[in-house]
């Protein structure tokens, strides 16, 4: 009689198992800003993420830096990081995290045809040229950021070095143009969309842009830990795979006005905001395969140890592995 409930307590335990073993796998991704970043526009297209709630369960979680999202993938907190070519190397060198691998493309900077960021001025400032940036006040929004890196490198090229010839003030992108037009800074940086303001192109012009600096960027890229992969690929498989599905969708000029509502939507904003630029050359460079460049973010990163903020090398094929993407988007059809 004792056989019964013990063969009973196994296949309890048996299907549990089983359950358990098809539990969606959870990947928790973060972003900063939209629409930057892809992350918080997958879902609006919960249509095209086919694989959702079946082998993966996709989570969004929003952090105010990549600061905050490098101490959440160390502490095993988010499985899909968006990081700065910048805040990835520092996690890579700083926070010791060999084990990162850069996975797909959020988007590029200074691509031929598409938008590169701008360094304004103000018209009537006499600023005509970068030398004549010495003794002024230039606004970043944080040391070391890539928009800054990309800044720091321009004046490098006109013999400009910080706190010998210049002052870096660090302030939020949205209050970068009253700080131009008080004259708090003279020479502020602009991203999208705010560099496409009517208010600020009335009253500065860009003194140069972030390709006049450091080129082509790869200013956001994916990135997972290496365990997570081995363990987990055929869930991030169809993660990208659906990814990628999400992104063409998007990036297609015949669905440009729906895309426009859900940008507008989700950040509560007037959808006249993005009409003119969104997923257009207007805005950044955004591969429709999610390949990331890994040739200019090895350049990125090589600059970035050149000014001082990395204490040695990094050899980015060692921390990509593109396998996943490419071969979701294969599947793609």
């Amino acid at each position: 009689m004792r056989a019964l409930p013990l063969a009973l307590s196994c296949a309890l335990l048996l299907a549990a198992g089983t359950a358990d073993a098809a539990d969606p796998v959870k990947i928790r991704a973060s972003w900063v800003v939209a629409p930057s970043d892809w992350t918080p526009l997958l879902l609006e297209k919960a249509d095209l993420m086919r694989n959702n709630g079946k082998s993966y369960a996709f989570e969004t979680i929003r952090f105010q830096g990549t600061p905050a999202i490098i101490t959440a993938m160390a502490n095993n907190e988010i499985e899909l990081g968006n990081l700065a070519f910048s805040s990835l190397a520092l996690a890579i060198q700083n926070a010791g995290m060999e084990d990162l691998r850069v996975v797909g493309d959020q988007f590029k900077d200074g691509v031929p045809g598409y938008h590169t960021n701008d360094y304004f001025v103000l018209k009537d400032s006499g600023i005509q040229k970068v030398e004549d940036l010495k003794g002024k006040a230039l606004a970043t929004n944080a040391a070391g950021s890539a928009v800054d890196i990309a800044m720091r490198a321009m004046l490098r090229k006109h013999k400009l070095e910080d706190k010998r010839d210049y002052t870096v003030i660090e302030a939020p992108f949205p209050t970068m143009k009253a700080m131009l037009l008080s004259k708090k800074a003279d020479l502020a940086t602009f991203v999208a969309p705010f560099s496409f303001d009517p208010e600020l192109r009335q009253a500065g012009r860009p003194l140069f842009t972030q390709k006049d600096g450091i080129g082509e960027t790869q200013m956001l890229v994916w990135a997972v830990r290496k365990g997570f992969i081995d363990k987990n690929r055929a869930a991030m498989l169809d993660f990208m795979e659906d990814a990628v599905r999400v992104v063409r969708w998007y990036l297609d000029p015949k669905n440009h006005d729906a895309a426009v509502q859900i940008a507008a939507r989700v950040t509560k904003q007037p959808p006249e905001r993005f009409a003119a630029w969104l997923f257009t050359g207007k805005d950044y460079y955004r591969n429709a395969d999610l390949l990331p460049d890994l040739a200019a973010l090895q350049a990125n990163i090589d600059v970035q140890r050149e000014l001082g903020f990395l204490k040695g090398p990094i050899d980015i094929q060692k921390y990509a592995d593109p396998s996943v993407v490419k071969e979701a988007a294969a599947r793609v059809k």
